[in-house]
């Protein structure tokens, strides 16, 4: 990956998260990091 396709895409990540924010609020963004977290601890159990 190069660095700027790696700009790129933080850049986009932060504005989906900043968009997400302002529309709808931080409670999306707490249950996705909730699903996040518990993906991975799933997926260490089976590591």
């Amino acid at each position: 990956m190069t660095d700027r396709l790696a700009v790129v895409l933080g850049v986009l990540i932060v504005a989906a998260i900043m968009l997400d924010i302002v529309l709808f609020g931080s409670q999306n963004l707490l249950f996705l990091g909730k699903k996040f977290y518990w993906m991975i601890e799933y997926l260490a159990f089976w590591r």
